[in-house]
């Protein structure tokens, strides 16, 4: 490869939607040019397809939803019905967008693909994902639509009282987006959705990359039901309890139940579950294996964005080799680090940091 060749696949690596015309100008070359060093890279392999994917290049592909994240908490213990002195503040959030920061500190190329309103949280959360290490390529900021927005309140303690969500933007995450963004998704080495999206568009996902590796995050007990329809499609599912309770049906009454919930998931089609438990662990299955993993030492700070946090540690893990129980204990360690930062996303994660955290913590 020329070192010209390599000048222009840094940009492309960088940005796999870049426009010819753009290399040409930050390269002071033409365009014509452009074009030819392209064609020659294509015909040695290094790049293949539409939107200029790198050969043997691992990429993740994310498809969910991006907030305006706002948290307020107390001071002290939470009164209802009355004004609670505390802090409020705000930043970038969204379960997919969350998922897919927290796999990029970690080291994992992450491609996101979202909607944002052309408004002032719509920069804000574009450029805090993009410094973050995230590909925003197939992020669409639309005109005249205002940013999906998460309002959370947590107790002093750091557990959540309850939240208000605006997130009507997602309805322009649509089948008509996705077909812009077909090569990426295929070229993928793993899938992630939130339930988040709409029916329509999770069908779209399970039928047209039912041969991908797709994981699922069931997001809240409201939206949960959603994945009922592409259990036997899903490689891998993160549910908590109240949401695989919500997505089965079944009663949660007794610690039985939880076995049943989870052989139900199973029986359904699952390829592997991690049903997470809070404090009682993560309860790890799939049709051969069992295993319970007791959750990690952790004073916990902020309880939003645990969930994120684990499953971008499986992903990750997962992608690197690791097997289902040691990724399951570095998720573990994901989420705790997660859990010990007043952000939803804790800014100081990495794989090295999370090594360290699990280390000497047997599985």
């Amino acid at each position: 490869m020329t070192s010209r060749e390599d000048e222009i696949l840094q940009l492309i690596k960088s940005d796999p939607f870049i426009q010819q015309q753009t290399i040409a100008n930050l390269l002071n070359i033409s365009r014509s040019a452009v074009a030819v060093h392209i064609m020659n890279m294509t015909k040695k392999g290094i790049i293949r397809g539409k939107g200029y994917f790198i050969a043997n290049q691992q990429y993740v592909v994310v498809i969910g939803g991006m907030n305006m994240d706002i948290l307020g908490q107390p001071d002290a213990a939470f009164i209802e019905r009355d004004s609670n002195p505390g802090k409020v503040k705000g930043s970038a959030g969204g379960v997919g967008r969350n998922i897919a920061e927290n796999l990029a500190r970690l080291g994992t190329d992450v491609r996101l693909i979202s909607v944002v309103g052309d408004d002032a949280y719509g920069d804000l959360v574009l450029k805090e994902t993009k410094t973050a290490g995230v590909n925003i390529s197939a992020v669409n900021q639309i005109s005249n639509q205002t940013t999906s927005t998460y309002l959370s309140l947590l107790d002093n303690q750091g557990d959540m009282v309850a939240a208000v969500s605006d997130m009507s933007i997602l309805e322009h995450l649509n089948v008509g987006l996705l077909t812009q963004h077909v090569e990426l998704i295929r070229n993928a080495a793993a899938i992630i959705v939130d339930t988040n999206l709409s029916d329509t568009t999770l069908a779209y996902i399970f039928s047209k990359f039912a041969d991908k590796h797709i994981y699922l995050d069931s997001v809240s007990s409201a939206k949960a039901a959603k994945a009922r329809p592409y259990l036997s499609r899903i490689h891998t599912m993160k549910p908590n309890l109240i949401e695989a309770q919500a997505i089965s049906g079944l009663p949660l009454e007794s610690e039985s139940d939880i076995d049943d919930i989870a052989e139900w998931f199973i029986q359904h089609g699952v390829k592997r579950l991690f049903l997470t438990m809070g404090a009682d662990g993560v309860l790890y299955r799939t049709e051969y294996d069992e295993k319970l993993m007791r959750p990690l030492p952790v004073s916990v700070v902020n309880a939003n964005g645990a969930g994120d946090a684990f499953l971008a540690g499986l992903v990750h893990s997962q992608l690197g080799g690791l097997s289902d129980v040691d990724a399951c204990h570095f998720a573990s360690g994901c989420a705790a680090i997660a859990l010990e930062h007043a952000n939803t996303i804790n800014p100081n994660i990495n794989e090295l940091l999370v090594q360290q955290r699990i280390e000497d913590v047997p599985c």
